[in-house]
């Protein structure tokens, strides 16, 4: 259990590292044009990390309790519907928590 000592600093030092994550791109590019390899991470790094995430959460999950699968392949089919049909990211991720958090609160056999 951190102190209140040790938590203080882990935040201040996220903190720090946040502000520097930011300021970094203004310092390193000021007055001139960033590099082509830039724009194709910014444009494609939100949609691998949230690919990283699904397939790692899915991988954690118990296939041979046929109930849980069912619960977060139906919660995950739910997202890619709902991000098909309304093509924004908040809906979809609160949707299929939602849903998974309902069907998972349902006492379905194991």
């Amino acid at each position: 259990m951190l102190g209140m000592a040790e938590a203080l600093l882990a935040a201040v030092v996220m903190a720090l590292i946040i502000i520097a994550c930011r300021a970094l791109p203004f310092l390193f590019f000021a007055g001139r044009e960033p590099p082509a390899w830039l724009g194709f991470v910014e444009a494609y790094m939100p949609a691998i990390a949230m690919t990283v995430l699904a397939v790692s959460s899915f991988t954690s999950i118990d296939w041979k309790k046929p109930a849980q699968g069912l619960v977060s392949l139906v919660a995950g089919l739910a997202v890619i519907l709902l991000h098909l049909w309304k093509r924004n990211a908040l809906i979809s991720i609160m949707g299929g928590t939602v849903l998974y958090l309902l069907l998972s609160a349902l006492p379905l056999p194991i």
